[in-house]
Formats: C-alpha cells, structure tokens, sequence
C-alpha cells in the first residue's frame, strides 16, 4: 500500500505532547506539520517568543517522538540535532559543533574534518546527507537554539544558515530566537510560529496539573482547589514585578506555599476559608525576599529593653542575645533595610510620588491656595483652608469623610508636574543649595515616572489601553500608594504630607 501524499503523525504523539505542555496545542500541531517528512517539511523555519514559554523543551520532545514514532512504524525516518548556541564561544565553536552533533545523530563513522568557515560546514554537511545514498523520504532536522545570543557572530552567519538548505534539499533548518528582526534571513516565505507569554489563566492551569501532597485532615480535591486558588493569588501579586516567567513563578508558589498553609496546619483555619489565609499570610506576598533570600542579608536587631527597664545581659562574647520574636516580626525586621521606599527611590521619584499623592486627594479648586506663593486665608490646625462660618451660625451638622480614607482620583500628568515644580524648592534641601534656579532635567524626571509606574505606584488610567504615550500632559493617571507609605515616605523628607491635605 501506498504512503499518502499528506499525512500528520499520529495523534497519540501530538495528544501526549499536549498533555506534557498544556496550552500549547497549537503550536505542537505546526511544529509537528512544518518538520514530519509526510506532511508538509519546510527548509526553514523561525520558533520565536520570549523567555520560558517553552521553544526549545517543545521542540526537543517533539523531535524525539516522531524520530522514534517513524522507527516503530517504519515509515519515513527522521534525524535531528540540537545545537545551543549559547554554549558555543566563536562561530568556528558553533560550525564543529553542528558537525559533530550531525554525524552523532547520523552515525557517522568518518572523523569530521575541522571547519571554520561557513563554506566548510556546507561542504561536510553535504557528505552526510547529500552525497551519502538515503530513502527519498529522509529528512534532517537542524536546530539552531538561541542563535541570536551567538558571540562573534558575523553578518552573514543567518543568511547562510539559512542557504544551507538550498544546497541540501533533505535539511531542515529550525531557528530559536527571541525576537526575530524583520527579513532577518534575507530569503522570503519562511514560516514562523510564536510562542507568547503565558497568561493568568494558562499559568494556573499549568500549575493546577501539578498539585502538592494533601494537606492534613483535608482530601485531595480540596488541597488541589485551594493550590489552584493560591496560584492565581501568586500570579496576581508577584507575576509582574519579580515573577514574570513560568519557573519563577513555580519557584514562588513552593516557596510561599508552605507558609500560606501553615494556619491549616496549627488547626486555626480551614482549607475552604481561602480569604482568612490570605489575610494571614499577606505579609509574604508584599515580600519579594523570599523569592531569592540570598539577595537580603538578615539583619540583626538591635537589643532592646526589658520590661523592668534594665537592658539584657550581654553574652560571653560580648554581643547582646536576640530576643525572642516571631516570624512575622523576623520577616519585617529584615526586610525593613532594603524594603522601604525611602531608601529605594532616589529623591526625584519620591517627590514626583508625593505629589501624585496629593494631586489625587486634594481637589483641583485648591491647588492654587496649597501651592502659590500668595497667602490666601487662613490656615487649618492640620493645614488646608479654613471655612468661613459666620457669627450668628452654628456649627454644620453635616461630617464629611476625609478626602484620604476614599480612593485615590485620577489626575493629568500635567497637574502633577506643576505641583512637583511647586513643592521641590520646599522640600529638596539639595534643590536649594544648588540655587533653585536651574531647570527640572526633564530625563530625571521622565525616569523617575517610569520608575513609580514600572513599580505599579502610578498606574495609568483611561487611555492607556489605546496605547497612547505615557508621557503625555495631558493624559490621566492615579496613584497606587496608601497613606501609612505616602506619610512615611514624607516623613524621610521632613515633610508632613497631612499639612498639605484639604479635609
């Protein structure tokens, strides 16, 4: 019986792929279409997509199934090799070791020659597959893995990568980068498949295929419901400040987890009240040590006094002993250094943050009054304007709620830089020195903007998913700080941020 002219492997193969990368059908399917010798094979192809979204551990599976899948079944074989071109440090590295990968995969049985030159490897790649008598279904699969990253790479080294297979018609050559530049082979129709970031929704089903060992005195279904809940907890808190890839967020889930069920555990919470143990542990998801302890150093408290006034006993050693605390207390007294905004942010951004706070809880009307230099009015107790009430009046019944117990507003950028110009001759002490009469170094400030939003203290509002420019005037924005952080990042100022609320 003849062999089809079209024929896809078999879906056992592509169905367990599947299984092993979930959310990735799609992109098995053309991979598998684009390399089996009896479906449609190309000469190049281009796997692109950022890191850890599965280009090279996808392909590697998937050329070993159907490699193996084409000898049980004898039908058309299939050969590969896999090249890592990080590994490789100049080109001649990068030729020898795709010749020796080649004639390894191919059981060559004559020593390859060296090759330094691109012409070299066509002309010993040619014996192997060209020159050597082969079934006329016979297909080589060459797999250049991150060979955009290639030191020393010449101009030409991907162009002629890609030429290879003009002069070999059995080769295949697959090209793993990250980005792939426009005609960047300098040869037309070559297929592409992407490989896109993961999103909420794919990070927790892949998680949730994965669950850990039941709890004690709970089953496991409602271990694995509670895991696939804590993992969409994880994604929302640390995915896009420390955890943006598949293994850091794994990484994160193991690391958080044995902490977040230590309540179910002591027998205080049940697995089903998922909101109590995440209040419990919120402390551990607004720190990103755990994540990489070895990045903070613990630091060592200092010794306090006793509760009959007199300090500890100091050791033999002469140090004070630790007191005794708890893990909470540890975990905040170690993060303190290094966590606190007042010493991460240099001053601009501080000051660019501040006034977003008060551009959002004061209203417009009193900006003038707040920020000019015209007195206008008597002042509060706790600044802002006092209201007029007359003699014969009495005292409003009405109580308003302070503008900083209700949500942030949105602002324009522009209000925020006017009342930044405002306040930085008043509050940077160094803008003063220097003579407070030089202009606002617009790059300073257009990076401290990036920073606060990088970090998710500004968040963009309104016309940021039209994809318009950050940076602006005119465009909407709202701050994402509390007041206990906003009043402490003034206070590191010698600024108190409550004088410049309007009640």
């Amino acid at each position: 019986m003849t062999n089809a002219l079209f024929q896809l492997p078999d879906e056992l193969v592509l169905t367990t792929l599947a299984q092993a990368f979930p959310c990735r059908d799609s992109q098995i399917r053309a991979l598998a279409t684009l390399l089996h010798p009896s479906a449609a094979p190309c000469r190049n192809l281009v796997l692109y997509g950022t890191e850890a979204t599965g280009k090279s551990a996808i392909t590697t599976a998937l050329l070993e199934k159907l490699e193996t899948d084409d000898v049980d079944n004898e039908g058309p074989s299939l050969k590969f090799a896999i090249v890592s071109s990080v590994e490789c440090i100049t080109s001649r590295h990068l030729f020898e070791s795709i010749v020796g990968k080649a004639a390894a995969a191919l059981s060559w049985d004559r020593a390859p020659s060296k090759c330094e030159t691109v012409s070299q490897l066509a002309v010993e790649l040619s014996k192997m597959l060209k020159y050597t008598s082969r079934s006329e279904s016979f297909r080589f699969v060459l797999v250049s893995d991150g060979i955009d990253r290639q030191r020393e790479a010449p101009p030409t080294l991907l162009p002629a990568l890609a030429r290879l297979s003009e002069i070999i018609p059995c080769l295949t050559t697959v090209f793993i980068v990250t980005s792939p530049p426009a005609n960047f082979l300098r040869t037309s129709f070559v297929p592409h498949i992407h490989f896109p970031n993961y999103t909420k929704a794919e990070f927790v089903t892949i998680l949730a295929t994965d669950p850990p060992v039941a709890l004690p005195n709970t089953t496991a279904q409602e271990t694995a419901d509670l895991w696939a809940r804590f993992a969409a907890a994880v994604h929302d808190a640390l995915a896009r400040a420390a955890s943006r890839t598949l293994p850091s967020v794994k990484h994160a889930c193991s690391a958080l987890w044995p902490r977040f069920t230590a309540p179910i555990l002591a027998g205080t919470h049940a697995p089903r009240e998922f909101s109590k143990l995440l209040v419990a542990a919120r402390v551990y998801f607004h720190d990103e040590r755990l994540l990489d302890p070895g990045i903070v150093a613990l630091a060592v408290p200092a010794p306090q006094p006793t509760s009959n006034g007199t300090n500890p006993t100091p050791a033999a050693n002469g140090t004070a002993p630790l007191l005794p605390t708890t893990p909470t207390q540890t975990l905040k007294a170690a993060a303190a250094p290094t966590t606190d905004l007042a010493s991460l942010l240099p001053t601009t951004a501080r000051l660019l943050l501040l006034a977003a706070y008060l551009a959002s809880h004061n209203a417009t009307r009193h900006d003038l009054v707040l920020f000019s230099t015209h007195h206008h009015g008597r002042r509060r107790r706790r600044g802002g304007l006092s209201v007029g009430v007359g003699r014969g009046r009495g005292r409003s019944k009405h109580r308003k709620i302070a503008r900083k117990l209700l949500g942030a507003h949105a602002f324009v950028l522009e209000r925020m830089m006017a009342i930044f110009a405002a306040v930085r001759g008043e509050w940077d002490a160094k803008f003063l020195e220097s003579g407070g009469g030089e202009a606002t170094d617009a790059a300073d400030v257009g990076m401290a903007i990036a920073t606060l939003a990088s970090l998710r203290l500004l968040v963009r509002v309104g016309g940021a998913q039209a994809g318009g420019d950050p940076m602006d005037r005119g465009g909407k924005w709202r701050v994402n700080a509390g007041w206990e952080v906003v009043r402490g990042l003034g206070r590191s100022m010698g600024v108190e941020v409550e004088d410049w609320l309007i009640e």
